[in-house]
């Protein structure tokens, strides 16, 4: 598949969200994403509001779902969304109602293996329980904390290959990613490439980030647009 570049919208007011959205849209993006603190702080009204104003954009909804599998992914989709997050942490039957949700509903089922005490493993487990992509996330608050004990921040990149080898589903990496290393994903033969904290969004604050946003971002997608994926040797 060609690269596809989606943003994260990890804010907390509709209103700054949609606007953000706009511009990451003129500048290229092509599918957005209801970060988990705007749908922590506007719900299915968020996401309501994101198809209304992008009809034909596809939206990510990431929920982290962990329990209660079908509802959740049944309510996202009748919201809109035509993407929701299910986590390898979660027990197998909450990730198999999530996936059949999907199927009932015509959402696609992202699983992210985010915690899980092997990523590789955990990667292997989403695709064999039926999820259509693989998220390879490195969290916020892992990151966070390492460096501020000072150790070395961990990057979806170190094992981003070994989660592309196990899968045959296309795979993104999240967490932390520099400008160069969230071009440089596609070489990995990780065709989706999600820009949000740091590149897009303040990591402190969840506003997005000052300056000439639009700019910098239709240089990101021009960059990763251009792009082959490597072919899964698996």
């Amino acid at each position: 598949m060609r690269p596809i570049v989606q943003i994260s919208l990890d804010l907390t007011d509709i209103r700054e969200a949609l606007e953000t959205a706009h511009l990451a849209i003129r500048a290229g993006v092509d599918w957005l994403e209801a970060g988990t603190p705007l749908i922590l702080a506007e719900g299915l009204h968020g996401v309501r509001a994101l198809r209304a104003e992008f009809p034909q954009v596809p939206i990510v909804a990431d929920l982290k779902t962990m329990d209660g599998g079908y509802l959740e992914a049944e309510m996202m989709a009748k919201a809109g969304a035509t993407h929701v997050v299910v986590m390898a942490q979660a027990h197998a039957e909450t990730i198999k109602c999530v996936v059949q949700a999907g199927r009932d509903f015509g959402c696609q089922v992202m699983g992210d293996n985010m915690i899980y005490p092997d990523l590789v493993a955990g990667a292997k487990r989403l695709e064999d329980l039926g999820c259509d992509f693989v998220i390879h996330h490195i969290g916020y608050d892992e990151r966070r904390g390492i460096a501020a004990a000072g150790g070395r921040m961990p990057s979806p990149l170190d094992q981003l290959r070994e989660v592309v080898q196990a899968v045959r589903v296309p795979v993104q990496a999240v967490g932390g990613l520099s400008l160069e290393q969230a071009i440089a994903c596609p070489s990995y033969g990780a065709p989706l490439v999600v820009l949000g904290a740091p590149l897009t969004i303040d990591a402190d604050s969840f506003k997005t980030a000052e300056g000439d946003l639009e700019s910098s971002l239709r240089m990101i997608c021009q960059a990763i647009h251009a792009q082959d994926v490597p072919q899964s040797t698996r």
